[in-house]
């Protein structure tokens, strides 16, 4: 089989959201187009003779941390090539840089012989949107916080200043994002988007678990009465698992989030919901 890889444009990235929301990821409806402005560069497809046979991505946050995400093969050619070829090209555009990636179970020892080591699981959990009573305190729009403020609060959670994508990432056109503040200082922030199927929160980081119920909350304020909800947590984080059992949520799937080097000493305690599978 003849096997050609080469970068999408932003076209083709539709595509790859796409095959995701095959895979039963369901992602978000503004994520092609955030995605692709934050990262034109970390996309990649594979074809075999004009026809397009897998895909992934490679994102670069800074010289020293990268992510791989829609890592997808054609169904009847898993096992093969196709996702050697694509492993590969993820991991020459990224280099040296420790990468992470939130990979399914079932390949764990896939991932393992590129030499990515199992960190934790994350759990995806669903639930119906049943609006709470009020809002409650403290909650503002997070445009309301000034940027480099939430810049330097989200930094406090990922391995990499990622500026760029943040300001893409709370302005979509689909999505809620809120701000905790306590005593005039940022204790947390949520975001809410619609996706192919009810909306997902990502992230919803925290100060402790009181900050991330009230965000919780604020933000099911929005979403329609009723609708599914997703939350992708560390099921490292007992309380978040447990904010998740509180709003009456189960669990779906688990991923298992996987570094090639060391895992980033991150506050885990405090990360009550991850941003998105595909890029961290």
């Amino acid at each position: 089989m003849d096997l050609v890889v080469r970068r999408m444009d932003r076209r083709e990235v539709g595509l790859a959201v796409d095959w995701a929301a095959a895979e039963g990821w369901n992602p978000g409806v503004d994520d092609a187009d955030c995605f692709y402005r934050a990262f034109p560069e970390a996309f990649f497809l594979c074809e075999s003779r004009g026809r397009t046979v897998g895909c992934i991505s490679a994102a670069a946050y800074d010289e020293h941390f990268g992510f791989i995400g829609f890592f997808i093969v054609a169904p009847e050619l898993r096992g093969g090539r196709v996702g050697v070829a694509l492993g590969r090209a993820a991991l020459s555009a990224l280099g040296d840089r420790n990468i992470g990636l939130d990979g399914v179970e079932a390949k764990i020892r896939n991932y393992e012989a590129f030499g990515f080591k199992l960190a934790y699981n994350n759990i995806r959990f669903e639930g119906e949107a049943r609006r709470p009573l009020a809002a409650p305190p403290g909650v503002v729009e997070l445009s309301a916080v000034p940027f480099q403020t939430l810049s330097d609060y989200d930094r406090k959670f990922f391995p990499a200043p990622r500026p760029g994508f943040l300001s893409l990432w709370i302005g979509q056109r689909s999505g809620v994002s809120l701000g905790l503040l306590r005593d005039g200082r940022l204790a947390g922030y949520g975001v809410l988007r619609a996706c192919r199927k009810g909306s997902k929160v990502g992230p919803l980081f925290a100060d402790d678990g009181e900050a991330a119920d009230a965000l919780l909350r604020a933000l099911l304020l929005r979403a329609a009465p009723g609708s599914l909800f997703y939350l992708d947590v560390p099921g490292v984080n007992p309380e978040a698992v447990a904010l998740a059992g509180r709003y009456g949520m189960r669990p779906v799937f688990k991923t298992a989030r996987m570094y090639s080097r060391q895992a980033p000493p991150l506050p885990v305690e405090r990360i009550f919901g991850v941003t998105s599978f595909e890029l961290g």
